[in-house]
């Protein structure tokens, strides 16, 4: 599989800010890849540097096999954009907005274009002076979805759409998939994230912190357990278990910990031996994975994180 996006020791600075400060990403071919990190963290910056809207300070950066600085125009052929804040023009319809953008992106199947305006249920013949913010964010995916392009680039693609729409965006992210588009996606909705990324990339102050598949990731980290036995599973001091806590409930004893993924057979062969009633183990999601990552950062921080994975266009570092 050959690298669409390639980035090795990325850096940016603005005044005194370091917004960049050796990022590596690496996107394979027809993959779709998560990109995630909270306000500043970077991402902004990085998809304006791969779109060739910024020029790196340093590093090296491949987009499609060319330079996003210097091939732009050709690049941009082969690839779309959803942006995190739409602006279109309000006197035009959406429709019209939809030709535009689309020849931006090289032109729109125009099979696949009727098909998503239906499965999006837009209107395209009122202005988008008179549409929501939702309508406003179908027009974008719709012009770029409906691209015949390589790469998608997509940065809080579902902002303002509904659950019923969040789940037409991410059956059609799969179908452009299967036809063979890789996609990069940065959301603050990390369980669409979860459901679509085969990798993920995690970012902190403008580096890559964590990057691999979600099983790759997951085996880092520890799954809740949640049982209840006959007796005590006899847990204390185990390696690999932690936040342990032990009650009882109706004359039995109820259990709960964090287990390591290297022990966890090792706690469920004693859990079976102390007669188990009920069992859960629940792995981490990639909300905890996410947070692991800015663990013993400030609580303002951690805060932040917990309700945004993605920068705004207005918060970026600068």
């Amino acid at each position: 599989m050959s690298d669409v996006i390639r980035t090795r020791d990325l850096r940016k600075t603005y005044g005194s800010t370091h917004a960049l400060d050796g990022l590596d990403l690496t996107v394979g071919q027809g993959e779709v890849h998560g990109f995630l990190g909270p306000n500043g963290a970077g991402k902004s910056t990085t998809i304006r540097v791969l779109l060739g809207l910024t020029r790196a300070d340093g590093g090296e950066v491949s987009v499609l096999g060319g330079d996003p600085w210097h091939d732009a125009v050709e690049l941009h052929l082969r690839l779309a954009y959803v942006p995190a804040g739409v602006t279109l023009w309000p006197g035009l319809t959406g429709g019209q907005c939809i030709d535009v953008l689309g020849r931006a992106h090289g032109g729109l199947d125009e099979g696949r274009r009727r098909d998503l305006v239906e499965r999006f249920d837009l209107d395209t013949r009122k202005r988008t002076r008179d549409y929501s913010t939702g309508n406003k964010q179908k027009v974008s995916l719709i012009s770029a979805l409906a691209a015949d392009v390589d790469l998608l680039l997509l940065d809080e693609p579902t902002s303002g759409l509904d659950p019923l729409m969040e789940q037409v965006f991410q059956k059609v992210v799969r179908e452009r998939v299967a036809d063979g588009a890789t996609v990069l996606l940065s959301s603050h909705i990390l369980g669409e994230v979860e459901a679509l990324a085969d990798r993920v990339s995690i970012i902190r102050a403008g580096r890559t912190v964590t990057t691999g598949t979600l099983a790759d990731l997951r085996r880092s980290t520890s799954s809740r357990v949640h049982a209840v036995t006959d007796v005590s599973p006899g847990l204390t001091g185990v390696d690999g278990v932690t936040a342990l806590d032990e009650g009882s409930v109706d004359g039995r004893v109820e259990t709960r910990c964090h287990v390591e993924a290297h022990a966890v057979s090792d706690v469920v062969g004693r859990l079976h031996a102390a007669g188990v009633h009920t069992l859960t183990i629940q792995p981490p999601s990639l909300d905890d994975l996410f947070l692991e990552q800015y663990r013993g950062d400030p609580a303002s921080r951690l805060a932040g994180a917990r309700t945004s994975a993605s920068d705004g266009a207005g918060s970026e570092q600068r």
